[in-house]
């Protein structure tokens, strides 16, 4: 589902984030991304959504050599990438159902299939109730349903997650953790870029470690070996 071949990240500044990364995650996969902060999580993870770009190698994901594909292409390929932020990147002008209809809108998905998808998926996320609050509205938990909703509206084959649960409370962070696990046995690779050491302990999905730009470790039901 996601394969990167000796790729490499240097920044105009000269800074090396990534550095000869090779990795193959399979479909239906749960990784976990972990590392002290400054190691290159963040690059990798946007190298995978094409935010930024590698200086050398090649990156596949669902099929295609993102480097490759032709700029009228880059907005399917995206389409089979969700990615959820810490921030939750919700537009704060926009209802709960707009903000996840709008990632259907912008593929120019049919009216009809817009509105019973979004119903689909804030039901998913047991939000069904909130359908015509602002954001701000919300609560920090909320938003981050709504932003995973937005996420899985298109069925994207792969979710990419960055410190998804890092701006909530504990318990609010387990429920998060529960809906992407059954979002993944629904189908859907997840890749999550974490500091959160007790879920990865207490999950134990794959976890790949990177320090300094290289992956250190590569482990199935790996913990996750950093003092935070």
């Amino acid at each position: 589902m996601i394969e990167m071949q000796d790729v490499w990240k240097t920044y105009p500044n000269g800074t090396h984030a990534l550095r000869g990364i090779d990795v193959k995650v399979d479909r239906n996969e749960f990784v976990y991304i972990v590392g002290p902060s400054g190691a290159g999580k963040s690059t990798f993870m946007k190298l995978v959504y094409r935010e930024e770009r590698p200086t050398k190698g090649q990156i596949f994901v669902n099929g295609f050599n993102i480097e490759k594909v032709k700029q009228r292409k880059i907005p399917y390929v995206r389409r089979n990438i969700g990615v959820i932020f810490q921030d939750y990147r919700l537009l704060p002008k926009l209802t709960v159902f707009e903000n996840i209809a709008f990632a259907m809108e912008v593929i120019e998905a049919p009216k009809k299939l817009i509105k019973k998808r979004t119903m689909e998926v804030l039901d998913l996320v047991h939000l069904k109730d909130k359908a015509n609050n602002l954001p701000g509205q919300l609560s920090g938990g909320e938003q981050q349903r709504i932003a995973i909703a937005r996420a899985i509206v298109n069925n994207p084959a792969v979710i990419v997650a960055d410190e998804p649960t890092g701006n909530l409370d504990p318990d609010t962070s387990w429920g998060i953790m529960k809906l992407l696990e059954e979002i993944n046995f629904r189908g859907t690779t997840i890749m999550m870029a974490t500091h959160n050491k007790e879920i990865v302990n207490t999950m134990r999905k794959r976890v790949i470690a990177i320090e300094n730009g290289l992956i250190a470790r590569d482990e199935l039901r790996g913990e996750y070996g950093y003092e935070e």
